[in-house]
């Protein structure tokens, strides 16, 4: 089983609409823990979804992605249009057995005036 790959699957289906397939990738009772939403990982889905139909030319550059026993991380540079500063998006999975049970993201805005040479990535 490649928890990573099951965690690029999931995003990819999420952002392309397919949330039954996406949501087959999760236990029945999967969690989410994204304060702007209900409960509920459909909610969250059909939220992305959404998202990128709002948003067509958003871009989600993964910079790292890492795995270690139940929990996946990934690290990424989210634009939503070509030329913005983006923001810098961590999602952190927990799962059981091959299945995605339990979601966090946080997020930070990517400063165009940031006084820290070594960046957010």
């Amino acid at each position: 089983m490649d928890r990573k790959q099951t965690v690029m699957d999931f995003f990819r289906l999420a952002r392309s609409g397919d949330s039954a397939a996406a949501a087959g990738l999760c236990t029945p009772g999967a969690k989410h823990h994204n304060a702007y939403f209900p409960a509920g990982m459909g909610v969250l889905l059909a939220a992305i979804a959404q998202a990128e139909k709002s948003n067509p030319a958003t871009e989600h550059d993964v910079k790292r992605i890492i795995a270690d026993g139940d929990h996946v991380a990934v690290h990424s540079h989210v634009r939503h249009k070509p030329g913005d500063a983006g923001y810098a998006v961590v999602h952190i999975f927990r799962f059981e057995g091959d299945k995605i049970a339990e979601l966090w993201d946080l997020g930070q805005a990517v400063p165009t005036d940031g006084v820290n040479a070594d960046g957010m990535f």
